[in-house]
């Protein structure tokens, strides 16, 4: 055969552990098991890049894996008979030559293989022996093959500003072990889901645990002491295992103290010096070397105990806290020494502290006999607890005459008997001092202190015992009386001596009465509140208006706090019989403005009727001293009669504003309270239930369980025998009405809505509907109502919360879903405008505002079952 093709096929391996590799021997040759055939010089140099292999019965079929095939034109010599082909020749350096199973010839070869150099095809054979594969690309083995991974791991790092190997225990490149590196496992002793996931520096953020230690320190070149005993504190912070010593200050001590070791890592000592200090290390009653310092750990805090038994640590009993011998053997020496001179200690700064601030204070009276007129004088004595000194201020009344002084007696100690007489200086001293020796001994004397004060000369000082309410104390001469004291002065007394009695002593005349001021009566020149002013001072003031009852009661959106009411004149001429007019009262200023209502061939003009003003009440005399009384909100219902000047009126109706605010502020109006008329009519009609129910019975011949307003107006009225008024029944009619789900018009809301975007130039139609377009994620063309109503905020409709709900409410379908398509088209006032219209739906009303709506039925059997209880 002049060349030889020599392919690298794969075979289904005829063993489930390893792949079986033939190799092809040119033809004519035969085949046997056990030999290898040696190529030609050509065949041999590519042996470093191509194999044959064939199949399992040495034919060389079977399924082929092409891999870089190389034609190999010269013609391949037979070898000695039986042997299969093989590249004995060239070895590249550095690498060995690898089996099929990518290992080398020498590490863990299989039984038979046998050693060849590198360009041998080395496969399995029937007989268990190996052929040697050359270093084809894909074939040899990369150690970094596969790998994704170089990164050198962090090992240094700054702590506290301190910098330090923070990370030992981290792998080498790649994040593999490094040689003979020991990984910690994740996880301690506990298993994993114990404890919080917090970062150590979170979970143990200002947790630090405390040992009380001491060490021993030589002492060199000095025979009084040898060695000295140090106690210091050792701190362990968990939450970056850093540890510090501190030694605490000990008074003329003579060496250096405070921090020992400052706050770090500290490393174990040889031979683990790569290692540091963790909690484990810890324990009472043990020894730990810190820089080859020696510290004795004795006891901890309670802290630290309940720690370290947490972390499953038994803990060592404390051991003796030892003392040093050269402190001990000085405190001994100073206890034997007797000064020469004794001293007396006179410690005043623990009063000062305890009692810095407190004061006690009492109100007292000083009758001065010298004085003129003998009126008492008002004091207030201050007592300091810091000091038990005393200082006294005199209250001046207004217009006394007197000279207004800062103080009437400067804080200092008072005496209790002065005036005494001068001393003179270096007679009253804190100490005293005696000359033993005179001057026997030369001109030398020779002083100690005198323990018994002889010659001393005592002074008494009023102390806090001594005061007490009516106590007379002597002030330098001048006899005052205790009167009265502030809390903080009873509070003291009742804690420390137990006194209950702080009965204040009566020192003066109760106040004359404050003479009633009179005015006098109205002069008729300009308004009564205007002319008042004047006979208030001597500077003229405009009168003063309640501003506070203007910004609460003043038009604020769509609440116009206006009372309007329907009214006709009460006369028996048959021209003014047929008037009506609109009464409206405004909040904000009690004032009232009337408006009469046009009627066509009438020969009335109409309009304005009365011009809007505070009207006072009929009856009363004009030029008086008292102030006149003005109507107020509560004297206009319906029902009610009223005479603005001359004209006597009739309120028959109102707007359902007026109504809906008379019935949320019925603490106001007694007319609209609905507790209030209940009881009344349960006091009238409770002895007659059983007539009652019969007439309410009798008037409903359907049983529909209601019945209409007029008959329920009549019943009502012949029940209390005309003592309600018509509000009242109209109250009682609302309460329990029969209403329509929604009764108000929605053309007419649409219309006070548009008017109220139009005059706030409201015109973002477009974006308010893309909103609620992009809501609406499953294009149902309906949103739920707080969803429509949170839009509707984020837009800013100028529209009352009332209002806004209403339209809502009405746009609603069956589902409680809100058609937010229709509900901006309603609004929208530039494309579907609702033309101005009166609404008041009257032939001849012009009140500019809607009527009460009517009640259609009333359901008497609540009504019944409130005033006499369930019928069994």
């Amino acid at each position: 055969m002049d060349s030889c093709l020599v392919l690298l096929r794969s075979q289904r391996p005829q063993t489930p552990t390893r792949p079986r590799l033939w190799a092809r021997t040119p033809a004519g040759l035969p085949r046997t098991e056990s030999q290898d055939v040696p190529l030609s010089g050509t065949a041999r140099a590519g042996c470093d890049t191509a194999g044959t292999v064939g199949g399992a019965d040495g034919s060389g079929e079977g399924l082929s894996l092409w891999s870089p095939a190389l034609l190999l034109p010269s013609p391949v010599p037979a070898g000695p008979a039986g042997r299969r082909g093989v590249c004995p020749g060239r070895q590249r350096p550095g690498r060995p030559s690898l089996d099929v199973t990518g290992r080398s010839p020498g590490n863990g070869a299989p039984s038979g293989a046998r050693r060849a150099g590198s360009g041998v095809v080395r496969g399995w054979r029937r007989d268990g022996a190996t052929m040697a594969l050359p270093f084809l690309p894909g074939v040899s083995r990369d150690p970094n093959m596969g790998k994704e991974k170089f990164h050198k791991s962090q090992h240094w790092g700054f702590c506290n500003n301190v910098a330090m190997l923070v990370a030992e225990d981290k792998p080498g490149i790649g994040g593999e072990p490094l040689p003979g590196q020991k990984l910690k496992p994740e996880y301690s002793v506990f298993p994993k889901g114990m404890g919080s996931d917090a970062p150590a520096w979170v979970a143990f953020d200002k947790q630090v645990l405390s040992f009380d230690a001491y060490f021993e320190e030589e002492v060199p070149d000095k025979n009084q002491e040898l060695y000295r005993i140090r106690h210091c504190k050792i701190y362990f912070y968990l939450e970056d295992d850093t540890i510090q010593v501190i030694e605490p200050q000990v008074k003329n001590s003579g060496i250096t103290q405070g921090t020992i070791v400052r706050r770090h890592r500290i490393p174990l000592p040889p031979p683990h010096e790569d290692q540091f200090y963790t909690i484990d290390h810890f324990n009472i009653n043990i020894e730990v070397i810190l820089y080859a310092r020696r510290y004795k750990i004795i006891d901890c805090d309670q802290f630290t105990k309940n720690f370290l038994r947490k972390m499953g640590v038994r803990l060592n009993p404390p051991a003796d806290r030892p003392d040093d011998p050269y402190t001990k053997e000085r405190q001994k020496i100073l206890e034997s020494m007797k000064p020469l001179r004794p001293y007396e200690r006179i410690d005043t700064l623990k009063q000062f502290l305890e009692h810095d601030g407190q004061v006690l204070r009492f109100f007292c009276v000083w009758d001065d006999p010298e004085s003129m007129f003998h009126d008492p004088r008002e004091l207030v004595l201050h007592y300091y607890l810091s000091d038990d000194t005393i200082s006294i201020k005199e209250i001046i009344p207004v217009n006394s005459g007197r000279d207004a002084v800062p103080l009437f007696l400067r804080r200092d100690k008072l005496p209790k008997y002065a005036p005494t007489g001068l001393y003179q200086p270096g007679t009253i001293t804190s100490r005293t001092v005696l000359n033993v020796f005179g001057k026997l001994v030369g001109n030398r004397g020779r002083y100690i202190l005198d323990n018994r004060k002889t010659g001393a000369v005592h002074q008494e000082f009023y102390r806090d015992s001594d005061l007490k309410i009516g106590a007379v104390i002597n002030v330098w001469g001048r006899k005052t009386i205790l009167c009265d004291c502030d809390e903080f002065t009873k509070e003291y007394y009742r804690t420390k001596y137990g006194i209950e009695d702080f009965t204040p002593v009566a020192y003066k005349a109760p106040p004359p009465p404050k003479p009633e001021k009179t005015f006098p009566p109205y002069t008729g020149f300009g308004s009564e509140e205007d002319s008042l002013c004047s006979c208030m001072g001597l500077l003229l003031k405009p009168p003063q208006k309640d501003f506070k009852k203007f910004m609460e009661k003043d038009r604020s959106g769509m609440e116009s706090n206006i009372l309007r009411f329907l009214a006709k004149l009460v006369t028996d001429s048959p021209i003014d019989k047929d008037r009506k007019f609109i009464i409206s009262y405004f909040l904000s200023d009690d004032t009232i403005s009337i408006f009469e209502q046009v009627q066509q061939n009438t020969g009335l003009l109409g309009g304005k009727f009365l011009e809007r003003g505070r009207i006072k009440k009929p009856g009363q005399e004009l030029f008086k001293s008292e102030p006149s009384e003005y109507f107020k909100a509560q004297d206009l219902f319906v029902g009610a009669r009223v005479c603005f000047h001359g004209h006597n009126f009739l309120l028959v109706d109102a707007d359902e504003y007026t109504f809906n605010y008379m019935e949320k502020h019925a603490n106001e109006f007694s007319m609209a309270d609905i507790g209030i008329i209940l009881k009344k009519l349960k006091d009238a009609a409770e002895p007659r239930s059983r007539e009652i129910r019969q007439v309410f019975a009798a008037a409903d011949p359907e049983h529909s369980k209601v019945i209409e307003y007029e008959p329920f107006r009549n019943l009502i009225a012949s029940i209390t025998d005309g003592a309600f008024s018509e509000h009242e029944i109209i109250t009682l009619g609302r309460y329990y009405s029969e209403r329509e789900e929604y009764e108000m018009d929605l053309h007419f809301l649409l219309a006070v809505a548009q008017e109220q975007l139009k005059k706030n130039s409201f015109e973002n139609f477009e974006q308010l509907s893309a909103v609620f377009l992009y809501n609406d994620r499953e294009k149902r063309g309906a949103l739920p109502y707080e969803m429509c109503r949170t839009i509707c905020k984020s837009f800013k409709l100028p529209l009352a919360d009332d209002d806004l709900q209403a339209l809502l409410t009405m746009f609603e379908d069956d589902h409680k879903q809100v058609e937010y398509k229709k509900f901006v088209d309603g609004l929208n006032w530039r494309e579907n405008q609702i033309p101005a219209f009166q609404t008041i739906k009257s032939e001849d009303d012009s009140s500019g505002q809607p009527p009460s709506l009517p009640v259609k039925g009333i359901k008497y059997l609540p009504l019944l079952d409130d005033l006499f209880g369930k019928e069994e």
